[in-house]
């Protein structure tokens, strides 16, 4: 038997075992199980390191993301550029950590932005961990323009991507005029709970929005940008998609992603 899991405190909720195990499904990979480990920040690197060679990798979500990057032996250059690992695969050297949450929210544009339309400017609300992953997806897209919308300026930690991808970025509160902000956002991508923002809601729907909430779903967000005429995607799509590299890094064959995806959306509908 071969084995993958995912890693994280609470993690009794977590949906990636019907994407993974549905993919395992559709491959026809009746060898493999995949399971829900809880794990906190410090029993990432006891239990990873003391697991048995039937384990082929290791999701990680939070609050691990971080321990996760600190822990593996080597690291693809997009983890280190965002700081932080969802994905950790058993190699021949060791333990290979990845970020994979930045394909998520790429899919996640991919659906939202109109291939005729290039944009430039876009609005991030939050500045935690998967903050990080949308910066790099932004920066791969191609915007110039990034306006910060959180609580309190955190900056100095977002500081390195920013400068990598050369993004004009600002950083703003919700006590100034997030409205105007908006109005103006080609995409805004929210990663924050929804009761963080309800307040505000009426004044940051004027844009295509992503936002990484999918249950529960339609999220007050959502709901006030399609009310507004705007394009949304929930984040269903970015779970979906940040698993299937996952998937592959894991198995080392390609993921049935119309098989993995029809079974996420099954189980949410």
């Amino acid at each position: 038997m071969k084995r993958a899991a995912i890693l994280g405190f609470p993690v009794e909720h977590s949906l990636s075992p019907i994407l993974h195990n549905a993919g395992y499904t559709a491959a026809g990979l009746d060898d493999w199980i995949y399971e829900r480990i809880p794990c906190t920040e410090k029993d990432l690197p006891r239990i990873v390191s003391q697991a048995d060679d039937s384990y082929r990798g290791f999701s990680v979500t939070m609050p691990g993301k971080f321990a996760a990057l600190q822990f593996a032996d080597e690291a693809t250059e997009r983890a280190r550029l965002i700081g932080s690992a969802n994905t950790l695969t058993r190699t021949e050297h060791g333990w290979r950590a990845d970020n994979t949450d930045c394909e998520g929210i790429q899919a996640a544009l991919d659906e939202l932005i109109d291939d005729t339309v290039l944009p430039t400017r876009a609005v991030l609300i939050g500045a935690g961990g998967t903050a990080r992953p949308a910066i790099w997806a932004l920066g791969q897209r191609g915007i110039t323009h990034l306006t910060v919308i959180n609580r309190s300026d955190r900056r100095a930690e977002l500081q390195s991507l920013v400068e990598h991808f050369g993004l004009d970025c600002g950083f703003t509160s919700f006590d100034d005029d997030i409205e105007q902000i908006t109005m103006a956002a080609d995409v805004i991508i929210s990663t924050v709970p929804s009761a963080g923002i309800e307040p505000h809601i009426a004044q940051l729907g004027h844009a295509p929005t992503f936002d990484v909430i999918y249950e529960p779903w339609p999220t007050p967000l959502v709901v006030r940008s399609a009310a507004n005429g705007h394009r949304t995607v929930g984040g269903h799509v970015m779970l979906a998609a940040q698993s299937y590299s996952q998937f592959e890094q894991f198995t080392g064959i390609y993921a049935p992603r119309d098989a993995m995806r029809q079974a996420l959306e099954a189980y949410l509908s």
